[in-house]
C-alpha cells in the first residue's frame, strides 16, 4: 500500500501525499488528480460493508476526524451542548403526525419521549382524533422504529404501506447509509414476518389483490433499473420492466383512484411513463408517451381521463391536458389548463370529484381547486410575504377534504383539512415549540438581489425584530440551485438558534431552482450554470450594499450540489464570506462526471454535460469545477463533511477537496474534513443525532464571525 502521510499531532493538519504522475487523458486533454488514490477501486464493496475500505485511506480520513476534532469539535463543545439543548427543546419529544383516514383504520406516526426514530401505528378511524391517551387501547403499533434500529449505527426508512386489506405492512429499511434497502413484509396484527427482499431501492407498490408487491430493483451500478413484482410468500418475482438506457432511474407508484400502477423513466428533465392496470395479473404494460429529450411529464387519474401535467410544444411552465385511458397520444389530448408563462405548475391531486393543482406564480405558492361536475375553480391564497405550502390527499379518494400544510419562517406548521365543497377548514394540528415562540418577535422578508445580467433574484431573510440592520449582523446565507429543487420558505427551528444570536438566516434562491419558474431552472444549468454561482454571490454582494451585513461576515451554506455551489462561490469572491459550510459537497465534478461506473452520473449528465464525449461540456465543467479551480486564495474557514457509505456524493470527492486547498492556500481557511464512517448523504440517522451535527455546524459559523476569537486560533 501507498504511505499515506499525515501529521501525528491532532492540533497539525494532516497533509495527504500527492500524486504528481496521476494523470487523465480525455478527448484530448489531459489533467493531474494528485489525490486520485483516496478513491477506493473497492468503492463498491464499501458502500455495502464500511469495513473493506482500504487501510491507508481510512487512516487519513480518522487523521483528518481527528484534527477536526482536536480543533474544532472539542474546544466547542461547550457551545455545541448548548445549542442542541436549545434545538431539542423546541421539538415535542412525543410528537405525532395527524392520523391518515383508509377505510376503517387511521394510519400515523408519533415519537416516545428521547426516542430518535418513529413509531408507525394506527388505530380505528372512528377514533382518528381523540387526543393522545384517550383510548390507548385502541393502538396496533405497526413497526417501532426503535426497536427495529437496535444494534444500527445508521437506520433510515424509506416507506412503509399497509396493504390495500391492512392485513399486512411493508417497508423498506437501510442500515448502512448506502441506499441499499431490505424490503420487509409483515403481518400488521403479529408483526410474523411473511416475506423480505435484500438490496432494494426502497420504493414498492401494493397489487390490488394484498398478495403481490411491486418493487424496484437496483443494478450492479446501484442504478434502480427494473420492477418486478413478487407473489408474497412464494420468493418468486415476476420481471414487470427493465430500462435499457443507464441514464434513466426506474420509479414506481400508484394512482389515487387504485386502479393504475405507474411505472416511470427519467433523467432530470426527460420523463416516460408507462401504466397496468391494478387488476391486471398479466402485468400488461402501456406507454403513455415516449421520451423526448427535454419533455418532463406526469401523470394522474381522473374522471375517467389521464390528466398529463406536461412542457410539451413549448409549455415552458407546464400545462395540463387529459386524454382517455386506452388511447393517450398527442393526438388524443384535450387542453385543460393551457401553459400561462411564469404561472409554474407544480402538482397536482386527484379526487373523485375534484382535482387540486399547486402551482408558483412570482416565488409564491397557491392551492387552485376544480370541481369535477362544472369545471368552477377557486383558489386558497396566504399573506405572508414568503411561506411555503404542502398538500396530500393521503388515502382519500371519493371525499372533499384535502389535507394541506402551511408554514412561514416565523410561522409555525399548521395542518388543515380543507373541505373543498363547502371552504370549511378544519385545523388539525399546530406545531408546538415546548421551548416557547412568539412569531411576532420574528421579521421575515422577501427582497431582490440584482444580478450583473439585470435577472433579480429572490432572497428570502428572518431576523430577530430586535437585530439591527445597521451593516453588522452576521448572515447565514443558505444556497442549493440544481435540478429545479426550489428551498421552500418553511419554519425550521433549529435556525432560530442563530436567529437569537443576531444572525440573519437568509436563502438565495438563485438561478437553477424553480423560485421564478421552469426557466429559471433551464438558465441555470448546462452552458448556462455560471449563473448559479455569480447570482449567490450577487446575493451576499447584495445584503453588504443595502447595509443588513458586511464583507466578511456572512457565512455561506450549502449541501450536495449546493456544496458544490459553496465551492465555486469562495473561488469567485473568497473574501466575501467570513466562513462556509460545505455538507457532503459534489466538488470534484470532472472526475466524477466522467465515471459511467458511478450511479448517478448517466442520468446527471442532462443537468450538467458529459464531458466524455462533449469538448465543450469538458471545458465548461472544468472551468468551475471546485476541486479542479482550487488556487492560492485568501479562503475562509470551512467546514467540510462527507458520509463514507454516500453513493450521491461518493465520501473521496470533499477528501479530495480538502486536501487540496491545504496544499494550495496553506496560509488559508483553516480547512475542517469530517467524514462520517457510519453514513451516507444524509448524515447520520435519528432526530436528535442529527440534531447533533446541526450543532457543529452552527457552532462553527457562530466561531466564523462571532465577537470572540474563533476557537482554533487559540487551540
Amino acid at each position: 500500500m501507498p504511505e499515506t502521510l499525515h501529521s501525528p499531532q491532532p492540533s497539525v493538519a494532516p497533509r495527504a501525499r500527492r500524486d504528481e504522475q496521476a494523470t487523465i487523458e480525455q478527448l484530448g486533454r489531459a489533467r493531474i488528480d494528485p489525490y486520485a488514490w483516496l478513491k477506493d477501486d473497492n468503492w463498491k464493496e464499501v458502500m455495502r460493508d464500511p469495513k473493506q475500505l482500504r487501510p491507508d485511506i481510512r487512516a487519513y480520513l480518522e487523521a483528518e476526524n481527528t484534527h477536526t476534532n482536536a480543533l474544532l469539535e472539542t474546544p466547542t463543545t461547550a457551545l455545541q451542548d448548548k445549542l442542541f439543548e436549545e434545538m431539542k427543546g423546541r421539538v415535542k419529544e412525543d410528537d405525532s403526525s395527524v392520523p391518515a383516514i383508509d377505510g376503517p383504520w387511521a394510519y400515523y406516526r408519533r415519537y416516545r419521549e428521547g426516542g430518535e426514530y418513529p413509531i408507525f401505528a394506527r388505530r380505528p378511524a372512528a377514533n382518528a382524533f381523540d387526543k393522545p391517551g384517550d383510548k390507548p387501547g385502541d393502538e396496533q403499533v405497526l413497526l417501532d422504529g426503535n426497536e427495529n434500529a437496535k444494534g444500527c449505527d445508521y437506520w433510515d426508512m424509506r416507506k412503509i404501506s399497509h396493504s390495500p386489506d391492512h392485513r399486512l405492512v411493508a417497508f423498506t429499511v437501510d442500515d448502512k447509509g448506502s441506499e441499499f434497502y431490505t424490503l420487509s413484509v409483515r403481518e400488521a396484527a403479529t408483526g410474523k414476518e411473511v416475506d423480505a427482499i435484500q438490496h432494494t431501492y426502497g420504493e414498492f407498490v401494493w397489487g390490488e389483490d394484498s398478495a403481490s408487491i411491486y418493487w424496484v430493483a437496483r443494478d450492479e451500478n446501484a442504478r434502480p433499473v427494473a420492477v418486478f413484482c413478487r407473489a408474497l410468500g412464494l420468493g418468486t418475482d415476476a420481471l414487470v420492466y427493465r430500462e435499457a438506457d443507464p441514464g434513466f432511474f426506474i420509479g414506481i407508484q400508484k394512482s389515487q383512484s387504485r386502479k393504475f400502477i405507474f411505472i416511470t423513466a427519467n433523467d432530470h428533465t426527460t420523463t416516460e411513463w408507462r401504466y397496468l392496470r391494478a387488476d391486471d395479473a398479466s402485468h400488461k404494460l402501456k406507454l403513455i408517451a415516449e421520451r423526448e429529450r427535454g419533455v418532463d411529464y406526469s401523470v394522474v387519474d381522473f374522471d375517467d381521463r389521464l390528466w398529463i401535467r406536461s412542457n410539451r410544444n413549448g409549455a415552458v411552465d407546464f400545462a395540463l391536458v387529459s386524454a382517455p385511458h386506452d388511447s393517450p397520444a398527442e393526438e388524443n389530448w384535450r387542453v385543460e389548463i393551457p401553459h400561462r408563462a411564469g404561472v409554474l405548475l407544480l402538482d397536482v391531486e386527484p379526487f373523485a370529484d375534484f382535482i387540486v393543482r399547486m402551482e408558483r406564480e412570482n416565488g409564491l405558492p397557491r392551492i387552485v381547486v376544480r370541481e369535477r361536475g362544472t369545471g368552477a375553480e377557486h383558489a386558497i391564497e396566504f399573506a405572508e410575504q414568503a411561506y411555503a405550502l404542502g398538500m396530500s390527499n393521503g388515502y382519500l379518494w371519493d371525499s372533499p377534504w384535502l389535507r394541506f400544510e402551511y408554514s412561514s419562517p416565523s410561522t409555525p406548521a399548521q395542518v388543515f383539512d380543507y373541505n373543498m365543497r363547502t371552504r370549511e377548514r378544519v385545523l388539525r394540528k399546530t406545531q408546538t415549540v415546548p421551548s416557547g415562540h412568539v412569531p411576532s418577535d420574528y421579521i421575515v422578508e422577501r427582497i431582490d438581489a440584482p444580478a450583473s445580467d439585470g435577472a433579480q433574484i429572490p432572497v428570502t431573510m428572518v431576523r430577530h425584530k430586535d437585530t439591527p440592520v445597521d451593516g453588522t449582523a452576521p448572515v447565514l446565507l443558505y444556497g442549493y440551485g440544481a435540478y429545479g429543487i426550489t428551498i421552500e420558505a418553511e419554519f425550521r427551528t433549529g435556525r432560530l438558534s442563530l436567529v437569537d444570536r443576531g444572525f440573519i438566516y437568509a436563502i438565495a434562491d438563485v438561478r437553477g431552482s424553480m423560485a421564478k419558474g421552469y426557466q429559471w431552472y433551464l438558465d441555470g444549468k448546462l452552458e448556462k450554470k455560471i449563473n448559479t454561482f455569480t447570482d449567490f454571490v450577487a446575493a451576499g454582494e447584495h445584503l453588504v450594499k443595502i447595509g443588513y451585513t458586511r464583507r466578511g461576515r456572512i457565512v455561506a451554506m450549502g449541501g450536495s450540489a449546493g456544496g458544490m455551489l459553496m465551492g465555486v462561490a469562495v473561488n469567485l469572491d473568497p473574501s466575501l464570506f467570513g466562513g462556509v459550510i460545505a455538507a457532503v459537497p459534489f466538488v470534484d465534478v470532472l472526475n466524477t462526471m466522467s465515471d459511467e461506473t458511478l450511479p448517478l452520473t448517466p442520468p446527471e449528465w442532462p443537468e450538467w454535460g458529459n464531458p466524455l464525449n462533449d469538448a465543450l461540456a469538458y471545458d465548461r465543467i472544468l472551468a468551475y469545477s471546485p476541486y479542479d479551480q482550487v488556487g492560492p486564495k485568501p479562503y475562509p474557514p470551512m467546514l467540510i463533511t462527507g458520509g463514507l457509505t454516500d453513493p450521491r456524493v461518493t465520501y473521496w470527492e470533499p477528501a479530495k477537496w480538502a486536501a487540496r486547498l491545504r496544499h494550495e492556500a496553506p496560509e488559508s481557511g483553516p480547512y475542517f474534513l469530517k467524514i462520517n464512517m457510519d453514513a451516507g448523504h444524509g448524515g447520520v440517522s435519528g432526530r436528535f443525532a442529527s440534531m447533533r451535527e446541526t450543532a457543529l455546524e452552527y457552532a462553527f459559523a457562530i466561531q466564523c464571525v462571532g465577537s470572540m476569537p474563533p476557537a482554533w486560533t487559540v487551540a
